[in-house]
């Protein structure tokens, strides 16, 4: 007899796929994260194949250390991308204010536990021991910063530690739209945090530095809720004649890194 499989729950995929905000070893009501976060870095790096394994533990290594130093001012948390380029890292770096930056500068300059793993070898190649800067293609990091444009998420809205997925969305402002772009930007993410309860909800922002560009953090409990809103066209901001420049809108999922994904495993472990 042929089993017959059951499908999947959104609590058994969240076991399979754990939340960001396991990361850290923190109570939720501590945590730094994109609905309630004064400003939020996005990092993102590209890895050597070679060093999968060492980069996933480096990067979560590193976001160990601005969880437990920076505790109330910034919070990090590793992501992969859920398709696209394999081995590509994002990070999102949660700081309370753009004040919060000095305070990551001072834990890099003073904090020894920290600069001991930055410059700790730890791969092996042609020409000897090399530390973390080997693990990462050259010229591949690249970093945005992003002020948020809306009031912080309410209540027990999704969020960048708490969803399953993140989608990031990106799109460049159309010259002389820029009042417009904006308003169509909350629109879409107030339709959202409306529409979607408990299974959907986004955080817009702008660009800090760089070209004028607004971001968008789709939070969602799983792949399944993208399908609804691609359904209902929330995404729909094409059809709005020069808001946005042509064939700029970017978009790219992001899955929480935990151990099990890629075969990663934890430094030690068995």
């Amino acid at each position: 007899m042929t089993a017959v499989l059951e499908p999947m729950t959104a609590e058994r995929r969240a076991q399979i796929v754990p939340p960001a905000r396991h990361q850290a070893e923190l109570p939720p009501d501590e945590l730094l994260h994109s609905g309630n976060a004064g400003v939020v870095v996005q990092k993102v790096g590209q890895l050597r194949s070679e060093y999968r394994n060492e980069g996933r533990m480096f990067a979560r290594e590193m976001a160990k250390h601005v969880n437990g130093r920076q505790r109330g001012n910034a919070s990090a948390f590793v992501y992969e991308e859920t398709f696209g380029v394999e081995d590509r890292l994002h990070f999102l770096i949660h700081l309370r204010t753009l004040d919060t930056y000095y305070a990551m500068v001072e834990m890099g300059d003073q904090d020894r536990a920290y600069r001991a793993s930055v410059a700790q070898e730890r791969v092996q190649t042609d020409t000897g021991a090399a530390a973390w800067d080997r693990l990462f293609v050259d010229g591949s990091m690249r970093s945005n910063v992003l002020l948020p444009l809306a009031a912080p998420l309410d209540g027990p809205a999704l969020h960048s530690a708490s969803a399953g997925i993140v989608v990031h969305r990106a799109a460049r402002v159309g010259y002389g739209f820029r009042a417009e772009a904006r308003q169509v930007a909350r629109e879409l993410a107030e339709s959202i945090n409306k529409g979607f309860p408990g299974e959907a909800s986004a955080t817009v922002y702008e660009e800090a530095f760089g070209p004028d560009q607004l971001h968008w953090l789709i939070h969602l409990t799983d792949l399944t809720t993208y399908r609804r809103l691609l359904e209902r066209e929330v995404f729909d901001i094409e059809g709005r004649p020069g808001t946005f420049a042509d064939g700029s809108v970017f978009t790219e999922a992001l899955t929480p890194h935990h151990w099990g994904l890629y075969a990663t495993r934890q430094q030690g472990a068995a």
